[in-house]
């Protein structure tokens, strides 16, 4: 008709036309950057294939320095060896004949050790007064060899008690052994730090270091090598050929190259990229990347990026097409979801049609009430745990206190002192029988006073001349319930930390009492005390240093607060050289009727 305009593309609707022009303006702002955007993923593929190889050769050294830690553990194991360490002593005077039963010991201490552990070709300590012991009964050293001359004797002697890990040589310190590996040496020092008695020796086959780098996967061509700090290569997949000069590395890079850093190199062999990492012990892993593997990636990114971009466009222009007809459900669907997201969970979406939104509708229906199901099911869980953590945290008990116990009740038994045996026996059953039980959470304060005594029974015979205790405890709270076990950490840190260290005699007093409609409980020591700085980490921290010595304060307090309430905890003052007051409050439960 005269007048009226026509439109290239005739649409229906307002939101039909808002849909197709944000739909064009969305393809031209995609076609604008689709170049820079490839060549910032181009850039982005580069940059993350190095930090894969830094994140690679970074768990290789992790996993390499956790072998040579176990292998320094075994060292700590032959230095605190009382048989080892008499052995080789400048001043134990024992003839041949009195140190075959040490030889045996010992012998038979580092078999078991290789037993468990294949990767251990063998393990010797090598004494400065001539002794020598190995993981074999009969080992005949090398005529030939003299150990003095040995770059692993040599290097330990110079490291001071340091372990030192050799490059990757023939052991030819047994007669007609001759074994390819790496050698982890230690100088066996004493208790001054001054004077040491030998030399301890652990040969390690290199089986275990291939293994954790021929697995190590860098592209198809990519790989990673270990050298020491004087260039010596200790593994490489190629190690044949480089003996053999038919293959070359950049040593010299590599050994002048800081620990994470990486450098190129482009040769006849190609483009790659080195990237280096430092261990603690002197070696240097290197991955090395090629740039070739890399180039697959870039053409893979593109072909990628082409697929995307159609793809979206396929969308759009089908988006457009469905936009008013999926309009109205999906708007309804919109509705109930805000409901939903007010936490109206009653809410049900109508389902119109049995096409894709109505589906969806059905799904969010049930979703909904699974929602509500599982809220349900966390508000129950959460109650669970709670009740679980109480369990765990009242189960916990101090294995050190258990031996030291049973250590003393032995000596005493030793000293025919039968009345003190069955005291303190007794004493430690009523308190296992306190610790372990579980028919209820909360117990009358008569109970755990009974509880804090045997405890401090047993921890009285154990430092008499050390420790005395108060029990203070009103007659009127005595029926009054409480939480079970709660004191005896408290109890535990003042003689641990506060009286076993004090020169002279300490003393406990714990007390409790009603104040108002709580009652209150006071640990007090005249122990050590803290500073203010410590006293601030452990409130900071809930426990400080303690957490691996017992259930720890910031349990308790936590504890407390679950029973509880916030309003209810733990409060501690403490002076240095004065001691320390620890108070509980909990609310005034009353015995049951």
């Amino acid at each position: 008709m005269p007048g009226e305009r026509r439109t290239i593309f005739p649409l229906k609707s307002i939101q039909s036309s808002i849909a197709f022009a944000f739909s064009c303006l969305l393809l031209l702002a995609i076609a604008a950057t689709s170049l820079s955007c490839y060549r910032l993923s181009v850039d982005a593929v580069e940059n993350n294939s190095r930090s894969y190889i830094k994140e690679v050769i970074n768990q290789v050294n992790t996993n390499i320095q956790s072998y040579v830690d176990n292998m320094e553990n075994i060292s700590l194991l032959a230095m605190t060896n009382k048989d080892v360490k008499y052995y080789i002593s400048n001043d134990s005077f024992i003839s041949d004949e009195e140190s075959r039963p040490y030889e045996k010991r010992i012998s038979d201490l580092f078999q078991s050790i290789l037993y468990t552990r294949k990767d251990i070709a063998s393990i010797m300590v090598f004494g400065y007064n001539g002794r020598f012991v190995s993981d074999r009964r009969i080992t005949t050293l090398n005529p030939n060899a003299k150990i003095e001359d040995q770059a692993w004797y040599r290097n330990a002697r110079l490291a001071g008690g340091k372990s030192v890990l050799s490059a990757p040589h023939v052991q030819n310190i047994i007669q007609n052994e001759y074994r390819w590996v790496v050698s982890l040496s230690r100088e066996l020092k004493n208790v001054d730090g001054l004077t040491a008695d030998g030399i301890f020796l652990v040969d390690l086959n290199l089986n275990v270091i291939n293994d954790l780098c021929s697995q190590i996967n860098l592209g198809s061509k990519g790989y990673v090598f270990i050298v020491d700090g004087d260039g010596n290569i200790v593994y490489h997949p190629q190690q044949q050929l480089i003996y053999s000069n038919l293959r070359t590395e950049k040593i010299a890079e590599v050994t002048a190259a800081s620990s994470g850093s990486s450098f190129e190199v482009d040769d006849a062999q190609g483009k790659r990229f080195y990237s280096v990492k430092d261990t603690n012990f002197g070696w240097k892993i290197v991955g090395v990347a090629y740039e070739t593997d890399l180039i697959g990636y870039k053409s893979t990114l593109g072909r990628t990026l082409l697929i995307t971009l159609a793809a979206v466009a396929i969308s759009l222009f089908v988006s457009v097409v469905l936009s008013h007809r999926l309009s109205r459900p999906i708007r309804h669907l919109q509705r109930s979801m805000r409901l939903v997201e007010k936490g109206d969970f009653d809410v049900q979406a109508e389902v119109t049609q049995m096409n894709e939104i109505g589906q969806l509708s059905r799904t969010f229906n049930m979703m909904v009430a699974q929602i509500k199901n599982l809220m349900q099911e966390i508000i129950r869980t959460q109650e669970n745990k709670r009740r679980s953590e109480l369990q765990a945290l009242q189960a916990q008990i101090n294995p050190h206190f258990l031996y030291n116990t049973l250590d003393s009740i032995v000596w005493m038994a030793e000293q025919k002192q039968h009345e003190e045996v069955v005291l303190m026996t007794s004493a430690l059953a009523k308190l296992f029988r306190a610790s372990i039980a579980k028919d209820q959470e909360l117990v009358p304060i008569r109970v755990e006073m009974e509880h804090i005594r045997n405890y401090l029974l047993i921890q009285k015979m154990r430092y008499a001349n050390k420790l005395d205790y108060r029990l203070e405890f009103d007659e009127a709270v005595l029926n009054d319930r409480m939480p079970k076990i709660l004191l005896q950490p408290f109890v535990e840190n003042a003689i641990y930390h506060g009286i076993r260290n004090k020169p002279d005699l300490g003393t406990i007093v714990i007390r409790a009492m009603q104040r108002g409609g709580r009652i209150v409980f006071e640990i007090e020591d005249d122990g050590l005390g803290m500073t203010a700085e410590q006293l601030e980490k452990i409130r900071e921290t809930g426990d400080g240093e303690n957490r691996s010595k017992g259930i720890g304060i910031s349990n308790v307090d936590e504890r407390i607060k679950l029973i509880c309430g916030p309003a209810y905890g733990v409060r501690i003052r403490s002076e240095r050289e004065v001691g320390t007051c620890v108070t509980i409050t909990i609310p005034k439960w009353p015995a049951k009727g």
